[in-house]
This record gives structure tokens, sequence and C-alpha cells, in this order.
């Protein structure tokens, strides 16, 4: 198969999966190597595919045409990471991606795709593992959040919920480009 075929392939895989499909997973049904599927990504992504990494494999990001999306900024400790993701995906949203402000490298950015509590715990769980540090780390706890909800009301309910938290700020703003 060429690399135009499977990387055709790729995506009509990752349209039958309703969750992430790991780079390994991708190389074993592909019989190629995880570096390949790696490279393969980056072309579709590049190619404007709508395809996310996350911390627990690839997919397609298939928007909801009815759903409301906002960046959040706010501000916390690691240690209240996971209080913050539940707070969000227990009353009704999906964190798509967080980002920061970097002095040196301006905006950083990185998919999350977390839905679910489960979710929510992989990737606090795999942080503790790796012993990495969450972005946020580079600017003191600043930090935002790109989040989708069904509607403005459900998203002005998490921002009520993660001030009573004192983790959003009050100064909303997107993440410079």
């Amino acid at each position: 198969m060429n690399s135009e075929n499977r990387r055709l392939k790729i995506i009509d895989i990752l349209n039958q999966q309703d969750k992430p499909l790991s780079g390994t997973a991708l190389a074993d049904l592909l019989e190629v190597s995880r570096q390949v599927i790696v490279q393969d990504i980056a072309i579709l992504r590049a190619e404007n595919k709508n395809i996310i990494s996350t911390n627990r494999g690839y997919m397609l990001f298939r928007p909801d045409q009815n759903s409301y999306r906002e960046y959040l900024t706010v501000n916390h400790s690691q240690n209240h990471i996971l209080d913050e993701f539940f707070t969000i995906v227990d009353n009704g949203g999906t964190i798509l991606n967080t980002a920061v402000n970097h002095d040196l490298y301006g905006r950083i950015e990185a998919d999350l795709y977390i839905a679910n509590r489960m979710d929510a715990k992989s990737f606090v769980d795999k942080m503790i593992r790796s012993k990495d540090r969450p972005l946020s780390f580079l600017t003191s706890g600043d930090h935002y959040h790109l989040i989708e909800t069904k509607n403005i009301e459900t998203m002005n309910f998490i921002k009520a919920e993660l001030k009573k938290l004192d983790y959003i700020s009050d100064e909303e703003k997107e993440p410079e480009n």
C-alpha cells in the first residue's frame, strides 16, 4: 500500500472509531511502524483533516454543529487539575485543549479531548507516572482551555462553578496566536 492510500485508510479507520486509537494500534492494523503512523498523522493534520492527538491516541474531531465553544482563562496549581477537570466534565463540558502564552515561545497548545471522569483521571494518572509537568507550570498556573458544551447556558454554569473554586479568571481572553 502506498503512502497516500495508507493515509486514506488511516482516515477511514479513525472515522469508524468513537474513542482514541493509539499510534501502535494503527501501526499494527496497517502493518507499518508507529513512526510511519506519526509521520502520516502529521501530514494529515497539515492537510486540515481534523485529527486530534490525545494522551490515549488519535481520533477524528467531529464538532457538534449545535455546540458552543469558548476559551476559559484559568489559574490553579498542579494539585487542582483533577478537580478542575471534574468540575467541567461533571457539568456537561468537554475539554478540547489546553494552551499557555509563554513569554519566549508564544502560544503553546496541546489537544486533550477530556469528556468524562475516566478521561480526566487517565490524564492525571499519566502525568503523575511520567513525572511531567503540565503546560501551566511554564506560566505560574495561568492557562486556557477550549471548552465545548451543548449551549451557552451550560458554559455559563461551568464558569460559575469554576469561579466558586477560584480557578477562573475574570479576565476572559483567548490565547495569543
